[in-house]
């Protein structure tokens, strides 16, 4: 699984390039706190299969990791995906990197 990290995303959105974020939490999750990704649940990845890029890099990402890795590794095993790239430690690494207070919790 390729992996990209919070630094690297950084880069991606400081340069504008031309990227699809998602995030895989839940609702609640993303109105706490979020990265402006587009939100598709963990639970409905595969159902929503359609709205993910596949002309483009996506970056998948969740609170730790962990939740963007399986949805990740549903989607390349499914439905064949190679542009996936799972955020290394999730909107906590972006925290302690860019934004301490950012409220996760």
């Amino acid at each position: 699984m390729k992996e990209i990290s919070v630094q690297e995303l950084k880069e991606k959105i400081d340069n504008n390039e031309d990227f699809q974020l998602i995030d895989v939490r839940e609702t609640f999750e993303y109105e706490v706190s979020n990265l402006n990704g587009e939100n598709i649940p963990l639970g409905g990845i595969l159902i929503e299969a359609d709205k993910v890029a596949k002309d483009k890099p996506v970056i998948v990402q969740c609170r730790s990791g962990k939740r963007s890795a399986a949805a990740v590794m549903q989607l390349e095993q499914q439905y064949g995906f190679d542009n996936l790239y799972n955020l290394k430690g999730g909107i906590l690494a972006w925290q302690e990197a860019f934004d301490p207070n950012m409220p996760v919790y």
